[in-house]
Parts: structure tokens; sequence; C-alpha cells
């Protein structure tokens, strides 16, 4: 009878588990952990300082993109603009520094100015006009892909790439090293610590801040929350826009990683950064996220990338690969929400 009782409760516990919210977390870092041991040992050109850092540079990027696209699958949208939104970003961001001779600090603001006016408007398209939020966000992907590309040639009369050549120094707001310069044998570059100071900051708006708590509540049930007097349009407005700082901040990150703003850089963007969300717990049906488990998704996708990479797998394969990893992603969290 014990006995019963003790395989009983041992069921239930792992049911408990696998219904709570840090399960698909756990294992998205458990895959983490196998994918980084697997290629490690198939691979003796893995495990090397200049790959680590190679990995986390990739992270950083598609990391900060991640943070923003977090906010708003947890109110159970969608942003498919954030890519290309991150381009026009870098773009307005060179131009401001390298053809207009602003100061680096306003040549950033205005980068991220750009996808906060960038997101206030897909927040306004969605809110107010009740457009949704895929038709208004791939609307905005292809205005912020086409201004990309019309600023350099307004300016120089063709398309082509904006550099930096007369500020080095902003190359080295990503790529210098504030921990190497302390302590040389860990030169991690400082866009990483961009990335986990943006993280701080949207776990801090996330769990701390009146709109983090709106963000959950729109998502869980946007008519109640509608009914409780809450100005929904507002908040959702608000939390498109915060997506879009994110974006803006992206591209001034790939902008000094670069040298350069690419004009024709940040297709896929979007896709990674919406896989990362994903794998990492956040739900698509909305009202449940953490950033924690967005940054562990952003380092899985960027470590397996990496690794196919080096094992010499075709890219049309490691999309592949990728496109079943956010399939089986989505999968355990419809399991894991009928469970519950």
């Amino acid at each position: 009878m014990a006995t019963r009782e003790a395989s009983a409760t041992t069921r239930l516990s792992a049911r408990t588990l696998f219904r709570s919210e840090a399960a698909q977390k756990l294992l998205a870092f458990g895959a983490l952990i196998v994918i980084f041991i697997f290629f490690s040992v198939v691979s003796p050109f893995f495990l090397t300082r200049d790959n680590v850092i190679g990995i986390l540079l990739a992270t950083a990027v598609n990391g900060i993109l991640a943070l923003g696209v977090t906010f708003v699958i947890i109110t159970a949208g969608i942003d498919l603009s954030v890519g290309t939104v991150m381009t026009l970003s870098a773009m307005t961001t060179a131009v401001a520094i390298a053809v207009w001779g602003l100061p680096i600090p306003l040549g950033i603001l205005v980068g991220l100015l750009t996808g906060g006016v960038a997101g206030l408007v897909n927040g306004l398209v969605i809110s107010r006009m009740k457009i949704p939020p895929f038709v208004a966000t791939l609307g905005m992907m292809m205005m912020a892909r086409g201004l990309a590309l019309v600023i350099p040639a307004a300016l120089f009369g063709s398309v082509k790439p904006v550099y930096f050549t007369d500020t080095p120094v902003f190359n080295q707001i990503t790529m210098g090293s504030v921990i190497g310069s302390v302590i040389p044998a860990l030169p991690v570059p400082n866009a990483v610590l961009i990335l986990f100071g943006a993280a701080l900051i949207a776990s801090f708006i996330l769990t701390k801040t009146i709109l983090g708590r709106y963000a959950v509540a729109i998502g869980s049930n946007e008519e109640a929350t509608r009914l409780s007097g809450v100005n929904v349009a507002n908040w959702k407005t608000a939390i498109y826009a915060l997506c879009g700082l994110f974006s803006g901040l992206a591209g001034v990150v790939i902008a000094s990683r670069l040298n350069s703003a690419q004009p024709g850089l940040g297709a896929g963007y979007e896709l990674d950064a919406i896989a990362a969300v994903v794998i990492g717990g956040t739900s698509l049906s909305g009202g449940e996220g953490t950033i924690l488990g967005t940054l562990i998704g952003a380092f899985l996708m960027s470590t397996l990338t990496n690794g196919l990479r080096i094992l010499g797998v075709p890219q049309e394969w490691q999309m592949v690969v990728t496109g079943a990893i956010v399939i089986l992603a989505v999968y355990l969290d419809i399991l894991r929400r009928r469970a519950r």
C-alpha cells in the first residue's frame, strides 16, 4: 500500500514539474548543455577561445532582439519586423555618426529612437486600427527593409554600406573588452556585457513594473484585463514600442560590431529571435515567459548554428534543423498546457 502511494506521489510530482512554467526552460538548458558537450567531442575546433567568443558575439545581437520579442509574445502577439528594424536602426546610426558627423552618443540615440518609433507605429496600428499583429508587423518589416535601402541610395546615389572609417572608437563599444583589460585571459567582448545589461533591464521591467504585469495579464486574458479597467490599447502600444527600442539597440550593436551598416542585413534575424523566445519557454499563446528562458534559448540557437557550421553542414540544412527544433519547442508547450 505504501509503495503504491509513493509511486503515485512520484508520478504526481513528475506531472507537476512538467506542467510548471520552469519545465521548458529546464529542457532548453539541458539541451544547451548536451549540444555544447556533443560539439566539443566531435570537433576539436569548437571548444576554442576564439570560437566561444564568436558564439557570444552571435548571441549578443540575436539575444537583444529576442528580449524585445519576449514582451510581445507574452501578450500573445508577434513582431516580424525586428530584423529589418534593426537594419534600419543600424543605418540611421551610421548616417548620423559617419555622414552627419554627430557625436557618438547622439548617433546611438538616433538608432534607439529609430527602433522605438518603428515599434510605436506597430503598436498604434495593432491597438488602434485593430490590424492583426502578424499583418501589421509584416508591413513594417517591408517598410523598414525598403527604407534601409532608400537612405544610402538617396545619400550616395547607390545602395552600399556606410562605414565608420573616421570613428574607429565606435567599433570598440562592442568589440573592445572591459573584462579583458582587467583579466587578459578573459577577453569577453563588450557586446556580451551589453546583452546581459539589457537582459537585467528587461527582467526588471517584466517582473517589477506595471508594464510587465499588464503584459502578462493581456496575454493571459485580454478581455478580462480590459473589463478590469486597464487601457489595453495604450499598454499594447507601449509594449511594441519597447520591443522597437530593443531592436534599435541591436542595430547599434551590430553596426558597432561590423564597423559599418549593411543595407541588406537583417533578413531572417526575426525568425531566430522568435525561435529563441519560444525555445526558452515563452508560450505563443501568451501569458507566460521569462527573460532567463529567452537568454537560454538565444545561446542554444547560436551554439547549434555555430556547431553545425564547424561540422560543415550546409546552411540550408542548418535552417531545416532550426525549424525542427522550433516545432518541437512549440509542441512541448502545447503538451504542457494540455497537461495543466
